[in-house]
């Protein structure tokens, strides 16, 4: 799974932020009630809701290496809609193109 130029910046030019920063990710995922795959689509709902489209592909993958189908992928972009509005729509053809192995 790739990540985006901006995190992978992130973790070549500022390692022991980068470090501090995956430590509490960590953490947070191990203090998670979530099993993996709901976890990540909870997180791109999130994602989509606060139109973070740079980080999609790479959850859109690790949902999928969790189990997660294309129809879920697409119910967790749109679970935004009533909240976050329209622009949730903005994560779509990112997220599908992501699951179908499509690059942008």
């Amino acid at each position: 799974m790739s990540v985006s130029n901006a995190f992978q910046t992130f973790l070549s030019e500022a390692p022991e932020q980068a470090r501090a920063w995956m430590g509490a990710v960590q953490g947070l995922d191990q203090a998670s009630a979530l099993d993996g795959k709901t976890e990540e689509l909870a997180y791109l709902a999130v994602l989509a809701a606060l139109g973070l489209t740079s980080g999609i592909p790479f959850h859109v993958a690790s949902a999928k290496q969790r189990g997660a189908t294309r129809a879920e992928i697409l119910s967790a972009v749109l679970v935004g809609l009533p909240a976050a509005g329209m622009a949730v729509i903005q994560s779509l053809p990112i997220a599908l193109d992501a699951f179908d192995g499509k690059d942008r």
